[in-house]
């Protein structure tokens, strides 16, 4: 069932998929493995908001996103020494657009994105959106990141011009999480963790492929900004593994993690179909 009606969409429309969505939360697993902290690689320290040096990075930790994966995400940070600050709900909703365009890049990672935004108040993605579009803000969205960067009638970011995005199709064959082999243009596929994440058809130029063809991840310009939307998670450590086979290391996939951020970061464009 989809849970991100259209701009188009009348306002019946719009009541009937909030109804469903209620009588459906299972539908909205957040994506991560929410309380997995075995085998968690060790994270870098993060920059007090208060300090006098603003870093580059600013990860949001706030209430929707999976704290385990905020704590790969974090890891994967400290493994390619990259300095960073985090905001937690409260923290991002008194944030102005001109705190926010202090920052080179802002990353949503995994968890649940209508819980995302439905704790964040309007004026807050309207001061994301617009320090992206108008002041050159660049956007990583992981997962829950990804459907929360794109437009939702759940208080989504809209970088992607009214693009609303649906789960990849594995999500409607009862599948919840799988090692998912990600295909890019002139390189060997990676088999990388997905859970309930979302395809982006629509938007963006494709630089990953899920099995069926579907984009995994996409990239482009949005407004003055940089856009990278991630469906799967290459950051995955290997405790999120159990149960699954995958013929990628989680070396290799976490640095794969690394590439992505230092492309939002750098507004660098990767290999794409």
């Amino acid at each position: 069932m989809l849970a991100f009606a259209t701009p188009a969409a009348n306002k019946l429309h719009r009541v009937l998929i909030i109804a469903l969505a209620a009588l459906l939360p299972v539908a909205f697993t957040a994506c991560g493995t929410p309380h997995t902290t075995v085998g968690m690689p060790a994270k870098a320290a993060a920059v007090p908001l208060n300090s006098s040096v603003t870093p580059s990075i600013l990860l949001f930790t706030g209430t929707g996103t999976s704290a385990s994966d905020v704590s790969a995400v974090e890891a994967i940070l400290g493994a390619n020494s990259l300095t960073y600050s985090t905001a937690n709900s409260s923290q991002l909703n008194g944030m102005s657009e001109t705190t926010l365009k202090g920052y080179k890049l802002l990353i949503v990672p995994g968890g649940n994105s209508i819980t995302i935004g439905n704790n964040l108040k309007s004026s807050t993605t309207t001061n994301i959106h617009n320090a992206v579009i108008n002041d050159g803000l660049h956007y990583l969205g992981i997962c829950a990141g990804g459907f929360f960067g794109g437009y939702s009638i759940y208080n989504g970011l809209n970088l992607t011009s009214g693009v609303w995005f649906n789960f990849y199709a594995d999500y409607n064959k009862g599948i919840h999480k799988e090692a998912a082999s990600i295909s890019s243009k002139g390189a060997t596929a990676l088999d990388q963790y997905w859970q309930d994440g979302p395809q982006f058809s629509g938007w963006g130029y494709i630089v990953g492929k899920y099995p069926d063809g579907t984009p995994a991840i996409v990239e482009g310009s949005s407004g003055k900004g940089w856009v990278m939307l991630a469906g799967v998670h290459p950051e995955a450590p290997a405790s999120w593994r159990t149960g699954m086979t995958f013929k990628t290391s989680v070396a290799t996939d976490n640095a794969y993690a690394g590439t992505l951020i230092l492309a939002a970061l750098n507004g660098t464009s990767l290999t794409h179909y």
